[in-house]
């Protein structure tokens, strides 16, 4: 199970500016109003080699104290059960505020999780003026600034060297399929159809599960586990706060599976947050199937499962090797196949190719297209062979490796995909000089 760091903090202190410079993308909206932070973001961050989650989960908009000092006490427990290590942040601008001392009375209980981080401290004088945070309790604090960077390289290195050793789940024989996907798609429903017991309240109130549950599953010949989590949520539509870092046990299941199931509810599509649950499976190199549950419920006339399928697969591009399956939950319609698809796409993601079959495609390859010359200098692959790690890796051997681009590394990827089954598996091409 990956590291997962969560970012808490009073409204506007810089969360979310923070978390883009960790993750160096834009993904934030950024802005001077309270609270403009809605989605729940999260990213990968990678360290001196080291990788871990990031969880930035925005402000709270109260709508009165008591509910505002709820949603906190809320969010923080939350992150406190759930993360492996607090990034507390504060701003040096406003001073201590209330709020930062009942946040901090929290975190103090588990200071050995917690890194109090002063943001916006990006000049002498506010580094004097850092100092007064040290009456908060914490033995060691990081100035640092989000918008210019400076202080975040000594934080980042702290918190690798917070991970120590950790090191993910302990690995078993049989296949461990997460079950993600937005609230109320029926993800509950489908561990209950397949377990044959009510393991989880399942209701129309979005969010309704609350915790991860694993489930061993022993049937029909097939045993494998089932992780079942509180779901992505697009935006929070209730200012009850419960849900506030259900993101973090999501990330989690994905990091612990081999194979991720995305589930999408037929009636609205694949919606942008879909799209988001699949890029984090892909980014993670696991195995993906996508789940369109409530079919039936479809009117089948005018818009047939491939027009569907093929929708999706315009949507996803270009890692189109998916998997889609067509179901109902409730119905108990092809929820069975769909583990098998599952556990197929698992061993597809063991699958280990001979050197010998690997460039006797790879060379027909070449010889149907080579790689296109760059400023006068062809480049010529030698040979390749499959990398010794847990996810289908393949190491290409040539002469100019920086010059290949990504359209003629598509190529080649395709080929592979045609001639040895990786469906629903992403895979790794690295070019390596001779």
């Amino acid at each position: 199970m990956g590291f997962t760091v969560a970012i808490v903090g009073r409204t506007n202190v810089g969360k979310s500016t923070f978390f883009n410079r960790l993750t160096g993308q834009r993904k934030a909206i950024i802005d001077d109003m309270s609270g403009v932070t809605r989605d729940r973001l999260y990213d990968e961050v990678d360290w001196q080699g080291r990788q871990f989650n990031i969880v930035d989960t925005g402000g709270l908009v109260p709508h009165s104290e008591d509910v505002f000092e709820k949603g906190v006490r809320d969010q923080v427990q939350l992150a406190l059960d759930e993360a492996d290590l607090i990034i507390f942040m504060v701003d040096v601008t406003t001073g201590i505020t209330d709020l930062d001392s009942q946040i901090a009375d929290m975190l103090r209980k588990k200071e050995h999780n917690v890194l109090l981080v002063v943001n916006k401290v990006d000049n002498f004088e506010r580094q004097t003026e850092a100092a007064e945070f040290y009456s908060l309790g914490f033995s060691q604090l990081f100035n640092v600034s989000s918008v210019s960077g400076s202080g975040t390289g000594d934080l980042l290195d702290e918190i690798v060297n917070r991970m120590g050793e950790h090191k993910d789940t302990e690995e078993v024989d049989i296949p461990r399929i997460a079950i993600v996907g937005q609230p109320n798609v029926g993800k509950s429903s489908l561990i209950n159809t397949l377990i044959g017991e009510e393991r989880n309240l399942v209701t129309e109130v979005a969010g309704t599960t609350r915790d991860a549950v694993h489930a061993r599953y022993n049937l029909y010949n097939k045993d494998f586990y089932l992780i079942d989590t509180a779901g992505l949520r697009k935006k929070r539509k209730v200012h009850e706060d419960i849900e506030y870092y259900s993101v973090i046990r999501a990330v989690k299941a994905i990091d612990e599976a081999d194979v991720s199931i995305l589930m999408i509810d037929a009636t609205p599509g694949l919606e942008a947050q879909d799209l988001s649950i699949f890029s984090l499976a892909q980014s993670k190199k696991k195995g993906i199937v996508i789940a369109v549950n409530k079919w039936d419920v479809i009117e089948k006339d005018s818009y047939t499962w491939k027009d569907y399928r093929d929708d999706i697969y315009e949507r996803i591009a270009p890692f189109t090797d998916v998997p889609v399956m067509f179901i109902s939950a409730t119905q108990k319609q092809r929820v069975y196949q769909l583990v098998e698809k599952a556990i197929e796409v698992y061993r597809n993601r063991k699958r280990r190719i001979s050197t010998s079959d690997l460039n006797n495609v790879l060379q027909k390859a070449f010889e149907m297209r080579q790689p296109p010359a760059v400023k006068g200098k062809s480049i010529h692959v030698k040979y390749a062979n499959q990398l010794p790690s847990k996810t289908p890796s393949f190491a290409l051997y040539c002469n100019y490796p920086h010059l290949v681009k990504k359209p003629y590394k598509n190529y080649i990827e395709n080929q592979l995909r045609k001639q040895f089954n990786f469906t629903g598996v992403p895979i790794s091409l690295v070019f390596k000089e001779k």
